[in-house]
């Protein structure tokens, strides 16, 4: 059984850094894509970081390019978000999810069929 847990989520001031980590179990497949969504009050869920897992190839949402930094340590355990000069627009729940990847050598943002997610996590940026 496919399992993610995601952790570290914080209340935290303007400009801060702060690290998700997604704890992955139960996953087979060798060829897969793993991503970072998130969703404020009010708002859609988007997905803001996608990682190809065997090229370990990236893609970002352009709000949080050059700041967040996704990455996954080599056993494929552990999916990390690492966020730099954090925004109050980057309140929000944050979820880890896995899915197919379909080719291309990347898993595009908005094009990914991800089919298990986690629970969340709350980051709460205050100015």
């Amino acid at each position: 059984q496919v399992q993610l847990a995601e952790s570290g989520g914080d209340s935290v001031q303007t400009g801060s850094l702060l690290t998700l980590s997604c704890a992955v179990s139960g996953y087979t497949h060798h060829n897969y894509c793993m991503g970072w969504f998130r969703q404020a009050p009010g708002k859609e869920r988007e997905e803001v970081a996608s990682i190809y897992t065997v090229a370990r190839t990236t893609a970002y949402h352009d709000s949080v390019a050059g700041r967040f930094t996704i990455s996954q340590n080599a056993g494929k355990t552990t999916l990390y978000l690492e966020m730099n000069s954090l925004k109050p627009e980057d309140t929000a729940m944050y979820y880890c999810a896995a899915g197919y990847y379909r080719g291309g050598g990347y898993c595009p943002l908005g094009g990914t069929e991800y089919v298990y997610w986690g629970q969340g996590t709350q980051v709460t940026v205050s100015s």
